[in-house]
C-alpha cells in the first residue's frame, strides 16, 4: 500500500475516533470559508490585474476603441474553451443546484480552477457579466471534493457547498448576513440550528480572510445622508412596482435571448455574433462595459456625467431629460449586455449585473419624480441605493437577500424601512409574473429542482432506477395457457407478468388473479393462449421523460399497485407501489434528519 493512501487513512480513522461529526463539520465551515475567501480574493485580483494592465493602453493609444475589448476577452475564453479546456463554461448556480438534487452533491474537479481562468478573461476585458457566480461555482466545487476526499455523506456535502457559496458572496461582498441569507433562500435549506452555524461560521471565516488581503475597503462609498421620511412611502411603493416589472423583464430578456443563440450549433457562431453586438452596445452605452461597480458608486454620489461616460449624446447632457433616457437606456440594455456576454461564451454572474441595473432605474425614478414639475423631491442616492434590492429580491425571488446585502455593502441600516417596502413589492410583483427565475427554469423543466416544500425536494432527491425491479417472467402473446403456467407462473415468485412481443415492446400484462378461475381446467391449457387473458395497464412509466413526480402521481390517480416501465419504447421493468412509498420514507428521514 502506498505510504500516501496509509497515512490518509490513518487521518480518517483518527478523525472517525477523536473529532465528533458535528465538531467536524464545524471545522470543515471554517476550512470552506478560509478557502472561498481565497478563491473570492484570487478572482477579483487576477480581473483587477487584466483591467489595470489593459488600462494604460499597452493594446491600444486611441481609447475610443476599448469597445473592441470584450471581444478580444471573448475570444481568449473561446480559444481556451476549444483547445484546453473542452467543456464549456456553465452558469454557476444552475449547475451547483442541479449537482445538489440529480447528483448528491457531486461537483466535476475541473471547476475548481476552470472560473478561475475564464470569469476573469471575460470580466477584465470588459464584458458586462459579474465575478459572484464563478467564485461561488469555483469554492462549491472545492467544497465538494473536499467533502469526497473526507467520505462525508450527501446531506452534509450539500450543507458544505451552501457553506462555500455563503463564503463566496461574504468574502466579495463583506455581507455575512446576507451571505447566509442568500445560502437558504437559493439552497432551500431549513432554517435550524444545525444549518445556520456551519452557515455563520464559514461566511465569518470567508470575511476575515477577505480583511486580511483585502483591508477594509468597500465596494460602494455611501453613507446615508437623508433618513426615511413617511410622507416618501408611496414614492418607493412606486419605486417597488418598478422594479418589479423591470425584473420581469430581465428575466424574460434573458430567456429571449439564450432562446435565440441556443439555435446556433456553433460555439463560433455564437461568438462572432454576440461578440458584434456586444461591441455595438458599448460603443453608444459605455457604462455597460466591465461589472459596473464604478457606475454604481458615481450615481450614489451624484455624478451623472461621470457614470455616463463619453456618449455620442454628450453635446446635451445639460438636459436632465436626456440624462434620464440615457439612465433608462442603461436599464434596458444591462440585462440585453449581461445575457449576450454569457450567449457568446462569456463566464460571469447574474447578481451584479443586476445591481447596475437596479441602480440605474432607482437613479432614474428619483430623477423623474424631482423634475416632474410637482413640486416633489426625493434622494436619489437612496433610491439608487433601494433600485438594487428591488431588483435583486425580484430577479432572484429572495427579498430578505436583497434587503440585508444592500443594507451590508452600504452601510444603509437607517434605510431598513424603504428596503422592506421596495423588496417586497419587486418579489410580489415577480412571483406572480413568474413561476420560476433564471436559476430556476431549466432545473424546474428537468424535475431537478429542490425547493422549501419537502415532499416535492425528496422526490426530486430521488431517482427512478433506484425504485425499477426487473425480476418479472415475461410472456409472449401467442403462448398457450400451459406453456404460461409452465414457463411462467411455476417459475416466478410474482403476480405479474409482461408481455412483450418479438421486438421487447409492451403489448400487455397479466395477473395470477386474471388466470385463478382458470390456471387448473387442463383442457384450456393448448386452446388458449397469453392473448386471451392479457389486458392493457392502468398507466405506463416513460423511462426519459417522466421524473419522480410524474411517477407519484401515476400511482395516486390510476390506483395502481404496479406500474410498467418504457424505456425506447421497449418494456424495461415494473415500478410497485411498495417500493416506492419504502424508498420515500427513507428518503424523507434523510432528508429531514
Amino acid at each position: 500500500m502506498p505510504i500516501k493512501l496509509k497515512i490518509y487513512k490513518r487521518l480518517l480513522l483518527w478523525r472517525y475516533k477523536y473529532i465528533s461529526e458535528k465538531n467536524f463539520i464545524f471545522l470543515l465551515s471554517i476550512i470552506i470559508g478560509l478557502l472561498a475567501g481565497i478563491v473570492s480574493v484570487t478572482i477579483k485580483n487576477v480581473t483587477f490585474a487584466i483591467e489595470a494592465f489593459l488600462a494604460k493602453g499597452i493594446y491600444f493609444s486611441n481609447n475610443q476603441l476599448y469597445f473592441i475589448l470584450p471581444v478580444i476577452g471573448l475570444l481568449l475564453v473561446y480559444l481556451f474553451v476549444k483547445y484546453v479546456s473542452k467543456k464549456p463554461s456553465s452558469h454557476a448556480i444552475p449547475s451547483i443546484l442541479y449537482s445538489l438534487s440529480k447528483r448528491g452533491g457531486i461537483i466535476d474537479k475541473k471547476n475548481i480552477y476552470l472560473p478561475l481562468i475564464t470569469a476573469p478573461l471575460t470580466v477584465g476585458f470588459g464584458g458586462s457579466v459579474g465575478l459572484l457566480g464563478p467564485a461561488i461555482a469555483s469554492a462549491s466545487a472545492i467544497s465538494s471534493n473536499l467533502g469526497q476526499l473526507l467520505h462525508i455523506d450527501r446531506k452534509t456535502r450539500s450543507l458544505l457547498i451552501a457553506c462555500a457559496a455563503a463564503g463566496a458572496i461574504a468574502s466579495i461582498f463583506k455581507s455575512p448576513i446576507a451571505a447566509i441569507i442568500f445560502a437558504i433562500e437559493v439552497f432551500s435549506l431549513d432554517l435550524t440550528f444545525a444549518s445556520l452555524l456551519p452557515l455563520l461560521i464559514a461566511s465569518v471565516s470567508s470575511v476575515i480572510t477577505s480583511y486580511f488581503f483585502l483591508g477594509d475597503s468597500v465596494l460602494f462609498n455611501f453613507t446615508v445622508s437623508e433618513k426615511f421620511m413617511i410622507k416618501d412611502t408611496l414614492f418607493y411603493v412606486l419605486l417597488g412596482i418598478g422594479t418589479g416589472i423591470a425584473s420581469i423583464y430581465f428575466s424574460k430578456i434573458y430567456f429571449a435571448i439564450t432562446g435565440f443563440f441556443n439555435r446556433f450549433k456553433s460555439a463560433r457562431q455564437k461568438f462572432i455574433i454576440g461578440g458584434l453586438a456586444i461591441g455595438v452596445m458599448l460603443f453608444f452605452i459605455p457604462p455597460l462595459y466591465g461589472e459596473g461597480f464604478s457606475f454604481i458608486n458615481d450615481l450614489m454620489l451624484g455624478n451623472d456625467i461621470k457614470a455616463l461616460g463619453n456618449t455620442p449624446f454628450d453635446e446635451h447632457l445639460d438636459n436632465i431629460w436626456i440624462v434620464i433616457a440615457l439612465l433608462f437606456g442603461i436599464t434596458l440594455f444591462k440585462a440585453i449586455a449581461m445575457t449576450t456576454t454569457f450567449a457568446a461564451g462569456g463566464t460571469g454572474g447574474i447578481i451584479i449585473p443586476t445591481l447596475v441595473m437596479g441602480s440605474a432605474l432607482g437613479n432614474v425614478v428619483a430623477k423623474v419624480i424631482n423634475n416632474c414639475g410637482l413640486n416633489f423631491s426625493v434622494s436619489e442616492a437612496n433610491f439608487t441605493l433601494i433600485g438594487m434590492a428591488g431588483l435583486i429580491a425580484g430577479v432572484l425571488h429572495a427579498p430578505l437577500t436583497a434587503i440585508f446585502l444592500i443594507a451590508e455593502i452600504t452601510g444603509g441600516y437607517e434605510l431598513f424601512v424603504p428596503l422592506m417596502i421596495t423588496a417586497s413589492m419587486s418579489f410580489i410583483i415577480n412571483k406572480n409574473g413568474l413561476d420560476h427565475t433564471i436559476y430556476t427554469k431549466e432545473l424546474l423543466e428537468k424535475g431537478a429542482l429542490l425547493t422549501q416544500n419537502k415532499d416535492q425536494s425528496v422526490l426530486t432527491l430521488m431517482k427512478l432506477d433506484a425504485v425499477i425491479e426487473h425480476d418479472f417472467i415475461t410472456l409472449h402473446p401467442e403462448m398457450s395457457l400451459g406453456e404460461m403456467l409452465n414457463e411462467g407462473v411455476s417459475k416466478s415468485s410474482r403476480n405479474l407478468f409482461p408481455v412483450t412481443d418479438s421486438k421487447g415492446m409492451l403489448v400487455g400484462i397479466i395477473l395470477l388473479d386474471d388466470i385463478r378461475s382458470v390456471m387448473f381446467d387442463q383442457s384450456l391449457y393448448r386452446s388458449t393462449t397469453v392473448q386471451t387473458f392479457m389486458h392493457q395497464a392502468p398507466d405506463y412509466i416513460f423511462y426519459e421523460k417522466d421524473n419522480m413526480q410524474d411517477v407519484m402521481k401515476k400511482f395516486q390517480d390510476s390506483k395502481a399497485w404496479n406500474l410498467p416501465v418504457i424505456k425506447d419504447n421497449k418494456y424495461y421493468g415494473f415500478v410497485s407501489k411498495s417500493k416506492l412509498l419504502t424508498a420515500y420514507r427513507t428518503e424523507l428521514i434523510n432528508f429531514t434528519s
